[in-house]
């Protein structure tokens, strides 16, 4: 860790300058995420689909994805299946009584996965490291692949040192069956509790087979990175990016659907399949928003999936607004994200 150019002075830090500097307005607060709750929240569980069955017939084109909700996406890619950041927990929060809780249940039970080739994790906030689904996915023989530091929280919870694998920006790992993994810049934070601020790294992701390639944006804010993640790394079949659970005062470390949409022409290809959304209610914006704003101005090249949908890029044509059924919404309190308010110490 210490040998990284990221890291000074004890902690991580993001190299790469913020392209969408924080807004200078007023930041949400407590009372905010409490009370203020219209449109947050569906009014009824999405549409969702059970993969079981497609996930045991071959992928016709070499590359299929499952969206599971939030950044968990199911990844079959020439022949090797990875899981990134897998989150069956109720809440993203450090507690199990309180804390945001999902309004969207996984598809699917996490002991109803296929066969796994690896998992990877982009950072350790709880809305993509998860005790609970960690715990059970290490009685799996596979590599856990994340960011320099994660580890510790890994191998703590009962995966073993030998298949944690951590990476550096720009460094990679190539899998048995031929899968290279490459971890790339972002430009976010990390911590699980007041005083672990920025102790591991945070990163995206380049995955590439034998005939396609994969970008994974994990968490991060607008930055020049990804110019140069698709000079070096691209061109690519698929990119994943975070949409959701953005706000303009945490405009640095989250996209949210505009920013994303220059992430998506600054790494110059690939369909587009939105994550970080549809999941948590993580923010003050409508539920909704992030799909809306990405389907009014880039319906070309953009990929929409119901939950559980598995889908093969190559072959979908076009965006069906499956969830404009459920944009009528329910009022519940909630705690907020407590990583994100971090984030305004930023």
């Amino acid at each position: 860790m210490r040998a990284s150019t990221q890291y000074a002075d004890g902690h991580f830090v993001n190299t790469y300058r913020s392209s969408a500097p924080p807004a200078t307005g007023e930041r949400p607060t407590l009372r905010d995420f409490f009370f203020r709750t219209e449109g947050r929240e569906p009014a009824q569980p999405l549409p969702a689909l059970d993969p079981r069955a497609v996930w045991t017939r071959p992928v016709t084109t070499g590359l299929r994805t499952t969206w599971l909700g939030h950044s968990t996406v199911l990844l079959e890619i020439d022949g090797v299946r990875v899981l990134t950041d897998p989150v069956w927990g109720e809440r993203a929060s450090p507690f199990s009584f309180m804390g945001p809780k999902r309004f969207q249940p996984v598809p699917v039970d996490i002991n109803a996965l296929p066969p796994l080739d690896a998992i990877l994790i982009s950072h350790d906030h709880y809305d993509h490291l998860d005790y609970s689904s960690i715990r059970a996915l290490a009685a799996l023989r596979v590599p856990f692949i994340t960011s320099l530091g994660v580890g510790m929280h890994l191998e703590a919870w009962g995966v073993p040192a030998d298949r944690i694998i951590e990476l550096d920006w720009w460094e990679h790992v190539t899998l048995p069956r031929g899968l290279t993994i490459t971890a790339a810049p972002s430009h976010h934070f990390s911590g699980r509790g007041l005083r672990d601020r920025n102790t591991t790294l945070w990163s995206s992701f380049v995955l590439r087979g034998e005939q396609h390639s994969v970008f994974f944006s994990g968490d991060t804010g607008l930055s020049p990175a990804f110019e140069e993640i698709g000079r070096k790394l691209g061109p690519f079949d698929l990119v994943m990016i975070e949409v959701g659970a953005f706000h303009p005062s945490w405009g640095n470390v989250h996209l949210g659907p505009e920013n994303a949409l220059q992430a998506w022409s600054q790494l110059g290809s690939g369909r587009l399949l939105p994550v970080h959304w549809g999941t948590f209610n993580l923010a003050m914006h409508p539920w909704e928003e992030p799909a809306e704003v990405l389907l009014a101005n880039a319906p070309e090249g953009l990929l929409m999936p119901r939950l559980g949908e598995a889908v093969e890029p190559a072959l979908v044509e076009t965006v069906q607004p499956w969830w404009r059924g459920a944009v009528e919404h329910r009022n519940r309190p909630v705690m907020p994200h407590a990583t994100d308010l971090l984030a305004q110490k930023d």
